[in-house]
């Protein structure tokens, strides 16, 4: 060959373009796992503006932070049989059974009788989502590369968007004209057929197929399968430790506080079980990733939960105008998640967690702000879409930032990690900031004042979180 001779290029020495989420490679995955997040979400954002509307119906407002709080005591047991079932067979099963359960739920509670009665619905709907969280982030984990992983979380979040826009508005109409208990029966309705044409296809999906994720590799050290079993007595036990510690909160006597002794010691014993070694001291790497997602779910729940039944039971908003609140957090959400996946995808990971949690900050300043006689409730309002805007940017990289320090035969128990931190972080946040504004009721401090108190208190996590995401990050 000599030098004036022009070498062609062949076909293979032309570097093609990565696949995408909606390629021929992953679309099915995407599709099943968007109608999924879907589904979920409809439900979940119709319900939640509801509940402090149902436990005041049901004479159960003492007991509001069991409502709230046994959602997440099931979701520790459902995420951790949830993320075992998805590493040895695949996320169908686990997915499917989810799905079924997200109806019953819904019937459950919408002919409750007593506020125990809606615990008990709560409870399960709690466990249905467990593993439904964990099975499509496992999923998403085991079917897409690293650098697909962002974009399809915050697939996961736009997902989000039309039951946001129309769901809690609907739900708060509804509540105020004729009965919460409708907006449960009508979203059991609504949610049978699709979730039953889900289960159908999952099905007919081939076991190791895109919608099921990869089989755990069939070399897997011996070692790595015994510790990939479920503790599920840890697990149970974990998630009596919860409830026990959210009923405890709910009075401020010597039962009660039997009763939150009772929880802390299960969590203290079988927590650390369940997580990465050096959660709880903030090693660096996977600990750290575990330990911020409790943080900042933790501070989220909290402030999705009191400010709406401060804004409903003590300011006497209107349910259809703390639904819109509802809406325009999911929406925020779902916005900051596509900002971070889409026009920050080059950003480093820890600083956008740092980023989020500040604003994070900002909102629970709001909240305390709100929470003032004189103030307008609004501010108060305000504080919820505020800090979905920081978990919208945060959350995602938390995820990612998690499951690139993981091996490919370890996705599902650190999805289980995850999942298990974020609910012990809701848990015991709730816990703490309701326990504060009750001991402020007994030291005869307004109820306006508790929770300007108890909201105060969130400035803590949120702050830690900002300091501590550089120890996340992948070198």
């Amino acid at each position: 060959m000599t030098a004036e001779q022009t070498v062609h290029p062949s076909s293979s020495d032309i570097e093609e373009a990565p696949p995408g989420i909606f390629s021929r490679q992953h679309a099915a995955a995407t599709l099943t796992f968007a109608t999924v997040m879907f589904l979920t979400g409809f439900a979940a954002l119709a319900v939640v503006p509801t509940l402090p509307t149902a436990a005041e119906d049901l004479d159960g407002v003492a007991l509001f932070p069991l409502v709230a709080g046994c959602f997440v005591a099931a979701s520790l047991l459902g995420g951790v049989l949830g993320g075992h079932w998805a590493d040895r067979s695949g996320a169908r099963r686990p997915l499917a059974l989810g799905m079924i359960l997200s109806v019953v739920t819904l019937l459950v509670s919408a002919s409750s009788v007593s506020v125990w009665q809606l615990v008990i619905g709560r409870f399960v709907d709690g466990l249905a989502a467990g593993m439904v969280a964990v099975s499509v982030t496992t999923a998403i984990g085991q079917s897409y590369p690293e650098y697909l992983r962002p974009r399809m979380l915050a697939m996961m979040s736009a997902s989000w968007i039309i039951p946001s826009l129309i769901g809690p508005p609907i739900a708060g109409v509804v509540a105020e004209a004729w009965s919460w208990r409708v907006v449960f029966y009508g979203l059991a309705a609504l949610t049978a057929l699709p979730a039953i044409a889900l289960v159908a296809v999952l099905r007919r999906a081939p076991a190791n197929g895109a919608t099921d994720g990869v089989a755990p590799p069939d070399d897997l050290p011996a070692t790595e399968e015994r510790a990939s079993r479920p503790p599920l007595l840890v697990a149970a036990m974990l998630s009596l430790g919860a409830a026990l510690g959210q009923y405890g909160v709910s009075g401020w006597d010597t039962r009660h506080l039997l009763f939150v002794v009772a929880g802390v010691a299960l969590l203290v014993v079988f927590a650390p079980r369940l997580l990465p070694a050096g959660t709880w001291r903030s090693a660096r790497g996977l600990p750290t990733a575990v330990l911020l997602r409790g943080l900042t779910s933790g501070t989220y729940f909290t402030v999705e939960a009191l400010v709406p039944l401060m804004l409903i039971t003590e300011r006497r908003v209107a349910a259809v105008t703390v639904g819109v609140a509802f809406t325009a957090s999911a929406v925020l959400w779902a916005g900051a998640s596509w900002v971070q996946g889409k026009l920050l995808q080059d950003v480093a990971r820890h600083r956008l967690v740092t980023a989020g949690a500040l604003i994070m900050a900002v909102s629970v300043a709001f909240a305390v702000a709100g929470s003032l006689s004189g103030v307008s409730p609004l501010l108060a309002m305000a504080a919820m879409p505020l800090a979905a805007i920081g978990m919208g940017m945060l959350d995602p990289c938390v995820t990612v930032l998690s499951l690139s320090h993981s091996s490919p035969g370890r996705l599902g128990h650190t999805t289980s990690a995850m999942q298990t931190n974020m609910n012990l972080g809701q848990v015991v946040v709730l816990a703490f900031a309701t326990a504060v504004l009750n001991a402020g009721l007994a030291a005869g401090a307004s109820r306006l004042g508790g929770y300007a108190i108890a909201f105060s208190l969130l400035l803590v996590p949120t702050l830690l979180v900002a300091a501590l995401a550089v120890r996340a990050r992948k070198d």
